[in-house]
């Protein structure tokens, strides 16, 4: 059973509306903003799906759509990815790995084919709100690891909406950092104005950020490529991104 919840603020009639998948990680924020400096009005989706930290994903993706003034919040329950499992994020009996920058392999913390369920729903949000963008966190590092987060995959997707929605219907796929890499993607939060400390990245823990995993890796060598400190707190904060 899919559980919602369901805010609304208003909205100005006058904007373009754009539904923003808001994990509530530094990549799906950085992604918000972005939506929001060319002038829609967000309507932001937040889905969780069993995943070890959802409760804290919750609460930073919520805030950050009350910071913005967000036309509207939704948040859905959609547990049939943890009962399908095979992912460490969703599956008790697998274990988070470590970080492995040099491996090849899918990590295990893919969730199969999981992008394709939250962009539909996306869809489905966005048409009954007369929106005209779906905006996606999705960067060059996922796609590496992820097959779902390539451009390939949006354009096809894309190309399905156009088929499967109403003819008088036109909703982009607009994953804006999809060349870009995670370095990029702080820098350009940075220059938002993102609140970086009201993210949340790890596939560990809900607090403090475990600091070891892939999730934790990269966006803690993202902040020190850019300079910076990451703001949240680590159980363990490798000398390598200080």
């Amino acid at each position: 059973m899919t559980d919602t919840t369901h805010t609304t603020d208003t909205a100005d009639e006058n904007r373009p509306a754009a539904v923003v998948l808001l994990s509530g990680g530094m990549d799906s924020a950085t992604t918000t903003y972005e939506a929001a400096s060319r002038g829609y009005d967000l309507h932001c989706l937040h889905t969780s799906y069993g995943q070890e930290t959802e409760s804290k994903e919750y609460d930073c993706a919520k805030r950050l759509a009350d910071d913005l003034g967000a036309a509207d919040f939704l948040h859905v329950e959609t547990d049939h990815l943890s009962d399908i499992g095979a992912s460490s994020l969703t599956d008790d009996d697998m274990a988070v790995e470590d970080a492995d920058p040099d491996s090849e392999e899918i990590p295990t913390s893919y969730v199969p084919f999981r992008n394709a369920n939250l962009l539909s729903m996306a869809v489905s949000y966005a048409e009954a709100n007369g929106c005209s963008a779906v905006f996606v966190g999705a960067h060059s590092e996922d796609y590496a690891g992820y097959p779902d987060c390539r451009p390939e995959f949006f354009e096809a997707f894309e190309a399905m909406v156009d088929v499967g929605t109403k003819p008088e219907t036109e909703i982009a796929i607009e994953v804006p950092f999809v060349t870009d890499s995670k370095t990029d993607i702080a820098r350009r939060g940075r220059e938002l104005g993102v609140p970086f400390e009201h993210t949340w990245s790890c596939y560990r823990d809900e607090e403090p950020a475990c600091g070891t995993c892939d999730s934790c890796a990269y966006r803690l060598q993202a902040f020190r490529n850019v300079g910076a400190r990451d703001p949240i707190e680590y159980a363990e904060r490798p000398e390598h991104a200080e």
